[in-house]
């Protein structure tokens, strides 16, 4: 079996002058700080590097009384060293917690949201923050607050003033990098060019080398059609855009396909691949969140930061109930410590 654990390399040693990571506290109202308080009461082990939580001490301390979660709550400024044994918080907005009902986003909610994301990315550019880790948000609250935006990653690629990324779910048995991905499927075949899916090739080789310190990964791409279109039986698309694009993203023989879409994940799961090209969402997305339901993260390629995020939404339907399950928020956590690590390790080789 090919694990991440065995393939990518090790984070180094905690060092006190590296700085932290920050967590934002998606929706209020969502289960971002039930799972984010339940990170911290599980004290992780992998302190590579300090987390820090950007949101609304308010919320979080009155979540923590709810649900009888102990964590010591502290303030944090920008700079301050980041303290172990509590939940450092830097206080971004400031709702009133019992005017709050746990489902129920609004316009206030958004602007918290928003204004998370948008201090994070400001920090890390900064100097401040060493990437970022998001818990879900809802895209109507943000946009009634004003943040015409159709998601997080959409979001901060404008903030970062990106023009080309990607979306990869990452998990320690399978990663599949999307080309295209919210997009009805009638649309999917006339999105799909030889650029694209070149562009989605080379940045997740990157990514695989730089990110998760892979020198010789193995990416396998997947065709559109059945069987990878049979010879051009049941498509062209194998042949004319995707065939093509294996041969110019590919370095030193480590691209290859198109491969029939209904036997390529197992392949990779089974320690074949290190990571699968997929054309668009469903395709990728239901053999990875069948292995990776709960512990799955999402990591965004072609940004300038560090950004991972939890492979789930906002929960309403279970908000403030205490069962929210931080699988995920501790995966996407320790997948954030990794990249950073293997970045720094990048920049100083």
């Amino acid at each position: 079996m090919n694990d991440d654990i065995s393939m990518e390399r090790r984070s180094p040693e905690p060092a006190a002058h590296q700085p932290p990571i920050g967590i934002t506290m998606g929706c209020p109202v969502g289960i971002g700080p039930e799972i984010i308080l339940k990170f911290f009461a599980g004290r992780p082990s992998f302190s590579d590097h300090r987390f820090v939580v950007l949101g609304d001490m308010g919320v979080l301390r009155r979540t923590a009384g709810l649900l009888g979660l102990q964590v010591p709550l502290v303030a944090w400024r920008p700079g301050e060293a980041v303290p172990g044994g509590v939940m450092p918080v830097l206080d971004v907005s400031h709702l009133d917690p019992e005017r709050l009902r746990w489902g129920r986003p609004d316009s206030d909610t958004g602007r918290a949201m928003g204004r998370c994301i948008e201090e994070a990315v400001r920090l890390i550019l900064a100097g401040t923050l060493a990437g970022m880790v998001t818990c879900p948000i809802t895209k109507t609250a943000l946009n009634r607050a004003g943040y015409h935006f159709p998601g997080h990653t959409e979001m901060l690629a404008h903030l970062t003033e990106s023009t080309d990324f990607w979306m990869m779910m990452a998990g320690r048995q399978l990663r599949v990098v999307l080309v295209t991905i919210h997009e009805p499927l009638i649309r999917v075949p006339r999105l799909l060019t030889r650029a694209r899916v070149t562009g989605c090739i080379r940045a997740t080789l990157a990514s695989l080398r730089g990110d998760f310190g892979i020198q010789e990964p193995r990416l396998a791409v997947a065709g559109l059609n059945p069987h990878a279109g049979e010879d051009g039986m049941f498509g062209s698309e194998e042949a004319e855009i995707i065939a093509p694009a294996v041969r110019d993203g590919g370095e030193n023989g480590s691209v290859s396909g198109p491969w029939p879409p209904d036997t390529v994940f197992h392949r990779a799961a089974t320690g074949g691949f290190d990571a699968v090209v997929a054309m668009y969402h469903d395709q990728g997305l239901i053999p990875f969140k069948l292995l990776h339901f709960s512990d799955g993260v999402n990591v965004t390629l072609g940004l300038p930061i560090v950004r991972t995020s939890v492979d789930h939404g906002t929960a309403y339907d279970i908000a403030g109930q205490g069962v929210a399950d931080p699988s995920s928020l501790a995966e996407a956590c320790r997948m954030a410590a990794l990249i950073v690590a293997n970045r720094g390790r990048g920049r100083a080789e």
